[in-house]
């Protein structure tokens, strides 16, 4: 399978021409001469770079013909504005233009709403990262961005959490084998009230009655962090073996809960 295999209607994209870099400088001396015909053919011989970048967001989550659209509108502008005496390869330069275009379409069809002046600001910082990266060949410093856009750390920090993709509490962040652990379990709760207190005093109870062996697990899985793997390696003992001790904790702790 082609790494650059994307389904895109009415494309085979197996079967896509790739221009070589000494056929592109060639295209593009004689398209600037006035040759404007040969538009078509420098666009056509760059597809496969729009579905590299396109690629990243098969998840599922986005039509990729919808994507795959948007990304060739920002490949067509790199064809307008590249000059061959900039010195560098088209992919290069247009790389940051076609995913900049994607990532505009991906952020304005968001179903969460981000105020005008944040979504702005993200505007403006993503055009700057691609014009500084264009001009110098590698990314600003978030120091840099602050200083010429005029914005604050958090602003910088708001308006880029802003491109991020919202995620469900339910999503399943980790599975060793075992019990998957979801993003809700990560998240601690900060209210403090008699309940959570006394459902805390219980729980410290509990695992002071339980085996030392069990504790010790417990506090490894869900403390330290380990994964049951890692537990069962220092302990010289099978997964199944650990996964087995830990769900016995857990019903033993809940039984002293009571």
């Amino acid at each position: 399978m082609s790494k650059y295999k994307v389904d895109i209607t009415g494309i085979n994209t197996n079967e896509l021409k790739v221009l070589k870099n000494d056929e592109m400088i060639d295209l593009f001396l004689k398209y600037k001469n006035g040759n404007t015909y040969l538009k078509e053919e420098i666009v056509n011989g760059n597809l496969k770079l729009v579905l590299s970048i396109i690629k990243r967001y098969n998840n599922g989550k986005y039509d990729m013909n919808d994507l795959f659209q948007i990304g060739c509108i920002g490949l067509i502008k790199a064809v307008d504005n590249f000059d061959p005496n900039y010195g560098v390869m088209f992919s290069t330069y247009a790389v940051p233009l076609i995913s900049g275009e994607v990532k505009r379409f991906i952020r304005d069809s968001s179903q969460v709403r981000i105020a005008r002046s944040i979504r702005d600001n993200a505007y403006k910082i993503l055009q700057y990262k691609d014009e500084y990266l264009l001009k110098k060949g590698i990314e600003p410093t978030n120091e840099e961005i602050c200083k010429n856009l005029n914005l604050s750390d958090y602003e910088l920090e708001l308006s880029l959490n802003s491109l991020k993709d919202p995620v469900s509490i339910f999503e399943p962040i980790y599975n060793d084998g075992g019990d998957t652990i979801y993003l809700e379990d990560q998240i601690s709760d900060t209210r403090n009230n008699n309940e959570d207190r006394d459902s805390l005093l219980s729980l410290r109870r509990a695992l002071l009655k339980i085996k030392e062996r069990e504790r010790n697990i417990l506090t490894d899985r869900y403390i330290v962090g380990k994964t049951q793997s890692e537990i069962a390696s220092e302990l010289g003992v099978s997964q199944a073996q650990v996964s087995r001790i830990e769900k016995s904790a857990i019903n033993n702790v809940k039984r002293l809960m009571r």
